[in-house]
């Protein structure tokens, strides 16, 4: 039996706990596919833990009940992080994580939704997740129905004008029910945000656009669970500041570690940090 399969909220510590056996799982995964994007994984599973173990009103053995609220991993890169909590939550058998990215496996580089229960649309081209749950919580105006819709982005990502017009039309339709989450570790492919086009500060770019931003410790648990929870008359942005590679010391804000996999040498040395974080 899945031990993490209950439908009672979790506390922080224990949501802590879920986060870093998430974190060596996918690490495990990423080792033994020879690929993935770890750095940007390791810095979105806080925000994933608490979503799937304590926010996400969902049924496992009923990926698409309607009453289901909403998830769009808009940065799909970081499917593998996504992949393992959805298994530890019970969507999805926690041996098929080890397929990750094989011949014929259903666990490819980027989310499917036609071939992975769970996910809500397919994802990978970068700017396109928060239009489609723009349209998902506008959905659910229309037809009165009463799940809410959650998207995480990257910061990098946020140069994509299709999501700034998403933000328009979000607060166009007053989507009370949308919470948009951007994982800022302040890096993309290849170079740091700062290097290319730099949008910090961005709380005050979402409150223009009449957005009610919070602004948190996306690593820190604490700061994560009352900010998902929260509820506003308005569409509401979380802009949580994350680490890069959070939890293993050489990758941490370091843009190397966007897409690159451990030698033996360093996986050992992070499985053993990691086993020292709780």
């Amino acid at each position: 039996m899945n031990k993490y399969a209950r439908e009672d909220k979790m506390n922080i510590t224990e949501l802590e706990r879920v986060a870093r056996d998430i974190r060596l799982r996918d690490l495990q995964a990423v080792f033994e596919a020879g690929a993935g994007h770890i750095g940007g994984e390791m810095s979105v599973i806080d925000i994933l833990a608490a979503l799937y173990f304590r926010v996400l009103k969902v049924w496992p053995d009923q990926p698409k009940h309607p009453d289901r609220d909403r998830f769009v991993l808009s940065k799909g890169h970081t499917a593998c992080a996504l992949y393992v909590t959805l298994a530890k939550r019970g969507f999805i058998p926690e041996d098929e994580i080890s397929t990750f990215l094989k011949p014929h496996s259903r666990l490819n580089g980027h989310p499917n939704c036609n071939k992975v229960p769970g996910v809500e649309t397919n994802t990978g081209p970068l700017g396109h997740g928060l239009p489609v749950a723009v349209g998902m919580a506008k959905a659910a105006k229309l037809s009165g129905a009463g799940y809410h819709t959650y998207v995480v982005t990257g910061d990098g990502e946020m140069q994509e004008g299709s999501n700034w017009e998403a933000i328009m039309a979000a607060a166009q339709f007053k989507l009370d029910n949308l919470t948009l989450i951007i994982d800022h570790n302040r890096f993309q492919q290849g170079a740091s945000l700062a290097d290319t086009n730099d949008l910090a500060p961005l709380r005050p770019k979402l409150e223009a656009f009449d957005w009610e931003v919070s602004e948190i410790d996306g690593n820190d648990m604490s700061q994560v669970v009352p900010a998902l929870e929260h509820r506003t008359s308005r569409p509401h942005c979380i802009v949580a500041h994350t680490n890069k590679g959070q939890g293993i010391s050489f990758m941490q804000d370091r843009v190397d570690w966007h897409h690159k996999v451990p030698s033996k040498e360093q996986y050992d040395i992070a499985i053993a940090e990691l086993l020292e974080a709780i």
